[in-house]
């Protein structure tokens, strides 16, 4: 029988301390090859992997591990990281997990919305095709639908709740913007009476 105590330290899958320290001696590297006016170094292979095992634990949390485009999510996490990893700065902070775990965080996000985006376009087009077609084109030779009406009661369920989602993003856009120009007013009404 395993013993499952309560006390038992969880191993990391990053050793953050080793992390920083390879962050630290490429970034010399990279520091190094621009005085003396030469080719940047690749990433090393160590920094890739601690990368790419962030990128994988990330996905495995509950909030994006059913996705069908997991991989895909990972990708974007870790062309993320190569985008902004000379952005990493060692004298502003000694946690580069969760400086690349941020990333890789929002880099999901972005992704999860696109293909939401994507996802609503195709069912927009599958709706309006059967919409302006001739209702016999998606019925088998007995008369019955070949498209469930679950199915079809799902997808407009979607579409309905993306539209109102983007309704809701273009309502607090403006509010932001009312704000903002009120705030510029005020600001200006200020100077004028200095």
């Amino acid at each position: 029988m395993v013993n499952m105590s309560k006390n038992k330290t969880k191993t990391q899958y990053v050793d953050n301390k080793k992390f920083f320290s390879e962050i630290v001696e490429h970034k010399k590297k990279i520091d190094q090859a621009i005085r003396d006016e030469k080719e940047l170094p690749r990433i090393p292979e160590y920094i890739g992997k601690c990368i790419l095992l962030i990128a994988i634990g990330i996905s495995r949390r509950p909030k994006f591990m059913n996705y069908s485009f997991k991989d895909e999510m990972i990708s974007d996490g870790i062309e993320n990281c190569m985008m902004y990893f000379n952005n990493f700065n060692p004298n502003i902070t000694q946690n580069p997990f969760a400086y690349f775990s941020e990333i890789i965080h929002w880099a999901f996000v972005r992704r999860i919305l696109k293909e939401k985006k994507n996802r609503y376009i195709t069912y927009k087009y599958f709706q309006n095709q059967i919409d302006n077609s001739n209702e016999e084109y998606y019925q088998d030779d007995d008369g019955n639908n070949l498209i469930s009406n679950k199915m079809y009661d799902n997808i407009d369920i979607f579409i309905v709740d993306f539209e109102e989602k983007e309704k809701q993003k273009i309502i607090q856009k403006r509010k932001k913007m009312k704000k903002a120009k009120a705030a510029k007013a005020k600001l200006n009404i200020l100077d004028i009476e200095d």
